[in-house]
């Protein structure tokens, strides 16, 4: 676990939030990210699956844009990794949950905003099989002690990032043919029902119960242009967030990787 403390600039207006999966941090640039960013100028993006160590992650690029940056890379080259962009440095970054078989991933950062938390995390996926499937369910429950203690210190939270779970039938195209697929298995989703049951909130579904909004979308058979896709990918917040919730949104028009950036707006007295 890594810690910095970083003095606190002046306050944002709003805190308005990206989420994105980009599947490789290098290969998102190539297909336009940098522009996108210019042109939609949010507070804060928090990235995952960056695929790429520290010698490669082009960061001037984040800084001509106006940002700060912090890299959270896994130690295996191309794999994993989480990362974030800020127009205004947190008062304090942690790298880690101090668990070295994660943090050796890259699966987590924290940034503090005053009073205000924002967990930045990767979930591991299990789709290669019965090993990473067992590796992802003991990351779910290690992910929900360390965030149930953290919200005894830091109450106000809000976690972020690529779950690799559909919580309910409505977050996938097709709930019966992917029963027994991983990201849609009955304990992955009751673990998700224990985490919103006990403390926090699906940012997306509390302002939208409409079906057919996802995130990610498999590279096979047109799966994008057709809308067959899995939402996996979350802002969720701790109740004492709720009253400073102002809006969440799926950004699936924005391609440049399988998942879409994620949007949260939260009022900035939070922090």
């Amino acid at each position: 676990m890594i810690i910095h403390a970083i003095p606190i600039l002046a306050s944002m207006s709003n805190f308005k939030i990206i989420s994105y999966n980009v599947n490789g941090i290098r290969s998102a640039l190539n297909k336009g990210l940098a522009d996108w960013i210019k042109a939609s100028d949010y507070d804060i993006i928090l990235f995952q699956e960056l695929k790429a160590d520290l010698s490669v992650i082009p960061t001037e690029t984040f800084e001509e844009l106006g940002y700060h940056c912090t890299w959270f890379p896994a130690q295996k080259k191309g794999y994993s990794g989480v990362g974030a962009i800020f127009k205004e440095q947190p008062d304090q970054i942690i790298h880690g949950m101090n668990i070295p078989e994660y943090d050796n991933e890259g699966r987590m950062i924290q940034l503090d905003f005053g009073d205000f938390t924002i967990i930045n995390s990767y979930f591991p996926s299990g789709s290669s099989g019965d090993i990473r499937q067992e590796v992802k369910m003991k990351y779910l429950e290690d992910f929900y002690h360390f965030i149930q203690n953290l919200k005894t210190s830091r109450p106000n939270i809000l976690v972020s990032g690529d779950y690799n779970i559909c919580h309910r039938a409505i977050d996938i195209h097709d709930p019966v043919g992917n029963k027994n697929s991983s990201g849609f298995l009955p304990e992955e989703r009751a673990w998700m029902d224990k985490y919103f049951d006990h403390g926090f909130i699906d940012t997306f579904r509390h302002f939208n119960q409409e079906p057919n909004h996802y995130s990610w979308w498999s590279y096979r058979a047109r799966a994008r242009s057709n809308n067959k896709g899995w939402r996996i990918d979350y802002h969720a917040v701790t109740e004492s967030v709720e009253p400073f919730l102002l809006s969440a949104n799926i950004l699936s028009e924005v391609v440049h990787s399988d998942h879409c950036p994620i949007l949260v707006e939260i009022d900035q007295k939070i922090a």
